[in-house]
């Protein structure tokens, strides 16, 4: 079993298109989205939900009047000014800190464990398909990352099946950490403008932290072919293999629009540009 996580430094380099494409060309394989703050690989797979589960993670104080004998002091104490002066606790100003319930002289606060999303097992017409949704302004996306991974993982060990997709989220935080941890390769998209290239290399060096091995698409390359092969400098002198250049094309959002895959919906360079790429990635 191999697993591949497509990752970029930032947002709307074209990962979640490629992704999207793999699990079509993919043989035997499993999804998941791992950008579970704003999933979107679900539009393009159109899932079937089998299985639904709720995340739980951080608290919430939650306190009991009747037990309360109004002492004043977790008002007084709370650094996040959660509990107010008429003794009620605003959930969405509460850290989960857990001071409050340890001071009370009554025990009348008690910590009481967040529904922070959901997760889900799905079938498609490509294939199981592992995804979730992460509650609005709730944290611990990590820890729901590293839960589907999990699920994914098991799965594709019971099913027996040769390859775990990864869609990554954007940036170099805790759920792209979640998601680069164990995988066999790291697949960067990134677009030939300076930010690209700077975020680019950020989530490398996160990568290549966890000696992760690393390969480099550049998506609608011939927008700026200097910076390309500024790009394609960067990846020489790192040893990083440029295994794909996709040009600029209306497609990609018709597509998207059509709400098919890559794969799908045309012919041309524009296919085989990815289909290369897919057989450089497994190589």
């Amino acid at each position: 079993m191999k697993q591949i996580v497509v990752i970029s430094g930032k947002g709307g380099t074209g990962k979640t298109i490629l992704a999207a494409s793999f699990a079509a060309l993919a043989k035997n394989k499993i999804m998941v989205d791992c950008d579970v703050d704003a999933a979107d690989l679900h539009l393009l797979l159109h899932p079937a939900i089998k299985e639904r589960h709720e995340f739980r993670s951080g608290k919430t104080a939650k306190l009991d009047k009747k037990i309360c004998t109004q002492c004043g002091k977790c008002v007084v104490l709370c650094r996040f000014d959660a509990i107010k002066d008429d003794l009620t606790i605003d959930p969405i100003s509460c850290e989960g800190c857990g001071l409050c319930s340890l001071i009370c002289p009554a025990s009348a606060i008690t910590m009481e464990e967040n529904i922070a999303g959901e997760w889900f097992i799905s079938d498609t017409k490509y294939g199981p398909f592992v995804h979730a949704k992460l509650g609005i302004a709730e944290d611990n996306s990590g820890k729901l990352v590293a839960k589907i991974r999990q699920v994914a993982r098991e799965i594709a060990e019971k099913e027996s099946l040769d390859y775990v997709i990864i869609d990554g989220p954007p940036g170099i935080g805790c759920p792209v950490i979640a998601s680069l941890s164990g995988v066999d390769c790291a697949l960067v998209v990134t677009e030939p403008t300076l930010s690209g290239l700077h975020d680019a290399k950020r989530v490398i060096e996160v990568a290549e932290h966890f000696k992760i091995p690393v390969k480099m698409v550049v998506n609608k390359y011939d927008l700026n072919n200097d910076m390309t092969c500024d790009i394609e400098s960067f990846c020489n002198s790192k040893g990083i293999a440029v295994i794909g250049k996709i040009g600029f094309d209306k497609a990609v959002v018709q597509s998207m629009v059509a709400g098919k895959t890559i794969i799908e919906y045309c012919d041309g360079a524009l296919k085989e540009e990815i289909v290369k790429i897919w057989k450089e990635l497994v190589a």
